[in-house]
């Protein structure tokens, strides 16, 4: 892992004034496409250790304003402050407005994960620059009894662009297990401001990451004035580098914590 990124945020960031009577903030993990809460396993078991309450939700993903409204309702039961991770399409869904609205997330993980803007969607960003192997020949779509489609990865393709850094067969068993989401929730987008724009945000940039190009991640993550933290690891980064991830999110635990602390005295 490279130093941590230390260079000043971009534009002026407020936060949502949250409280709480605990030291220690909240934590939500939000997997991404292709897998589902597992993923989380390893960084869950060190934030736990930290004394962080961990939730870890499974998505829809079957549109991103359906799993942006899902969220939405699981952290309206939290009380604040909440530190909020998103993997991989993740990233899209907490930086969807409504998730501002819930008013108690004091800070944005995004773990190779998707910052879109207003009006980006996934898919469009994914192929700003090139170096991603979720291309036709490497995926399957198939339609479901829901009238919809699941998207998957070619299990034979799996370990390659997904978890090059994984034990092959801890990969194979993630290629027979997969999560699939719409391909139409890719291209799809959001109005109205982005959560990174009023909120926080940390972000770890996958340096060796076929799936969504380290190119692309640290575009938005600099774009969005995020604290940046490169990791020599593949995009199944949360199980490859769990301990890299777990610190990360203790760093903005720690920070939303002094702030709400500040706000509240």
């Amino acid at each position: 892992m490279t130093t941590p990124d230390r260079r000043p945020r971009v534009g002026a960031m407020s936060r949502t004034n949250v409280t709480s009577t605990s030291l220690a903030a909240t934590v939500v993990l939000v997997h991404g496409a292709l897998t589902d809460a597992s993923v989380w396993h390893d960084v869950a078991r060190r934030l736990q250790a930290a004394g962080h309450p961990v939730h870890a939700p499974a998505l829809p993903m079957r549109s991103l304003d359906q799993d942006a409204a899902y969220l939405a309702g699981f952290l309206s039961h939290l009380s604040g402050p909440v530190v909020l991770a998103g993997h991989s399409w993740a990233g899209s869904v907490i930086s969807h407005p409504d998730i501002a609205e819930v008013g108690n997330v004091a800070a944005l993980v995004y773990v190779a994960a998707f910052q879109p803007d207003t009006a980006e969607s996934a898919g469009e960003l994914n192929n700003l620059f090139p170096g991603s192997g979720l291309t036709p020949e490497n995926l399957a779509v198939v339609p479901n009894a829901l009238a919809g489609n699941d998207l998957t990865l070619l299990p034979e393709r799996f370990a390659e662009v997904y978890a090059a850094d994984l034990d092959p067969a801890d990969a194979m068993v993630l290629a027979f297990s997969q999560r699939p989401i719409d391909p139409a929730a890719l291209a799809q987008t959001f109005t109205g401001l982005p959560t990174w724009r009023s909120i926080p945000s940390f972000a770890v940039v996958s340096t060796n990451d076929r799936s969504l190009p380290p190119a692309v991640l640290l575009h938005m993550a600099e774009r969005a004035g995020s604290h940046i933290v490169e990791v020599a690891s593949s995009h199944a980064v949360p199980l490859a580098q769990p301990g890299a991830v777990a610190d990360l999110i203790q760093e903005a635990a720690r920070a939303a914590v002094t702030s709400d602390a500040a706000l509240s005295s």
